[in-house]
């Protein structure tokens, strides 16, 4: 076997145990990866649009629409004036943010547990590396 099949055989077989297992833990705070994937970006990123969510995780927009929709009725996101009036924005609320920074601690043991014999180094070759699949799968999906 080729090595670049071993690399994504092994990615597709870490993928679906690494989100089944995270989504165990986000469920003891009543979110879904989905759910958590916005919180995050959100947190790291101030506001964010629908379009901008969107793109970010590779969904179309009435998806995002109806995690949104959820997130807002949980009172973690709230709507923030944008620079057009047609565009709607949004943020953390207070509540999205305490939320984030408790689902946080969860989220954080468990990628130290996973990570456990891998090192800064490694873990860092391997972000670099990830970035440069990504970067090439869009480009050669013409985005």
């Amino acid at each position: 076997m080729k090595t670049s099949q071993k690399f994504f055989h092994q990615l597709i077989m870490m993928y679906r145990p690494f989100e089944n297992r995270l989504n165990v833990h986000l469920a003891e705070h009543q979110l879904y990866r989905a759910q958590w994937t916005i919180l995050y970006y959100l947190a790291h990123n101030g506001t964010a649009t629908l379009v901008e969510l969107s793109h970010y995780m590779s969904v179309e927009k009435p998806t995002i629409t109806r995690t949104v929709s959820r997130l807002e009725e949980l009172g973690y996101v709230e709507h923030v004036p944008g620079k057009d009036k047609r565009e709607k924005r949004m943020q953390l609320s207070d509540a999205g943010q305490k939320v984030y920074q408790d689902v946080r601690v969860t989220i954080d043991q468990y990628e130290q547990e996973i990570l456990e014999g891998i090192t800064e180094e490694q873990q860092i070759e391997t972000i670099q590396i990830m970035e440069e699949i990504q970067h090439n799968i869009y480009k050669v999906r013409g985005n």
